[in-house]
């Protein structure tokens, strides 16, 4: 590889941003992206070739959003219930062009641990994020509403055993925030020599 791959990838790593749905501004992205995003992602490492990411991906994102909104509803008691919670689920993707749920599905090996499955799926999803910030695209990934919650597993006819990752939201944004790192990197890293 060259001085130059590496500084693109290095651009491309840097400059990926986590862009709220709100802030983005409704405009559509080809389904021919998102494949190329999907085709991304299944580039994966995978220990033992189990390729456990799948990707359920909806182009009508209020389609999910109002599924989302209304599961909520329908799993939380009336003492817990916060209309404010409901309407933000139910319009969490007015602006975004698509919404993709990623999920692990576990394997048939059982000598390859679950974390390594997990693992494997947050890499294919960073990977899709890092294709989206080359292609200009806003990208949020997000675990909260009933992401994590049972109620979103028999949504989506998961067995036990596998793990719902999170959402994806991609469109476009007008603006893209700052990058920072709150914690330097010296005090992340211990050489020995």
């Amino acid at each position: 590889m060259s001085d130059n791959t590496f500084s693109t990838i290095s651009t491309i790593i840097k400059n990926r941003r986590t862009i709220k749905p709100f802030i983005m501004n409704g405009s559509k992205i080809p389904d021919e992206q998102i494949t190329e995003l999907l085709e991304l992602a299944d580039w994966a490492p995978t220990h033992g070739l189990t390729e456990p990411w799948r990707f359920t991906v909806y182009a009508n994102p209020s389609q999910f959003c109002h599924a989302h909104a209304e599961m909520y509803k329908a799993n939380t008691d009336d003492d817990g219930f916060a209309q404010g919670v409901y309407d933000n689920l139910a319009q969490q993707g007015d602006k975004a062009s698509h919404v993709i749920i990623a999920v692990m599905q576990r394997g048939n090996l059982p000598k390859i641990p679950a974390f390594e499955e997990m693992a494997a799926t947050a890499c294919a999803v960073q990977n899709l994020l890092l294709g989206a910030t080359a292609l200009n695209l806003a990208s949020y990934w997000g675990t909260g509403g009933m992401i994590l919650k049972p109620a979103m597993k028999a949504f989506l006819n998961l067995r036990d055993e596998d793990e719902v990752m999170g959402v994806l939201y991609l469109g476009y944004a007008d603006e893209q925030p700052k990058g920072i790192r709150g914690v330097p990197l010296e005090l992340k890293v211990n050489w020995i020599k």
